[in-house]
């Protein structure tokens, strides 16, 4: 059975789909397993862009804006994690930082889950040439069970 879980988000009502299928798995546990489930955040990239005079600068975070980046995506983290806490799991938060994918491939091993789920945004054509898929390079990447939803129509339309 899934007891450790891992669910990587990136912030999106999208993203988020995943969260209401892991509730339901944690729901029909066996009386007596409490699952584990590690929300994480990836923040992929320490720059920003300034722009100026028509001149454009990749400029990286200070140690201040690091520290607030990774604090917003922990209280995001714990704010998401609380209905799956009302459903009787052990909710765990991570931030780490690097390559989205290899960085949740690594994430699932260092805590040695049962159990991927993550959200696909659908993307196809073009789109997903121009922006890649995260989960498909996860999937063909690691070596972790995988649930993968598909985003609600819902959760695309906001």
């Amino acid at each position: 059975m899934y007891e450790r879980i891992l669910i990587p988000l990136d912030g999106s009502r999208e993203g988020e789909s995943a969260v209401s299928y892991v509730e339901g798995l944690v729901s029909k546990l066996a009386q007596g397993i409490t699952a584990e489930i590690t929300l994480l955040q990836i923040v992929s990239s320490l720059v920003h862009n300034v722009v100026g005079g028509g001149v454009s600068a990749r400029i990286p975070f200070t140690e201040q804006e690091i520290e607030q980046i990774q604090k917003k995506a922990i209280d995001y983290l714990e704010k998401t994690g609380e209905g799956l806490r009302n459903k009787g799991a052990i909710v765990k938060t991570k931030v780490g930082i690097g390559v989205v994918a290899d960085a949740i491939t690594k994430a699932a091993d260092e805590a040695n889950v049962d159990l991927i789920a993550m959200s696909t945004h659908g993307r196809s054509g073009i789109n997903r040439w121009a922006f890649g898929s995260v989960t498909d390079r996860v999937l063909r990447g690691g070596s972790k069970p995988m649930l993968v939803v598909r985003a609600s129509k819902e959760a695309t339309s906001t």
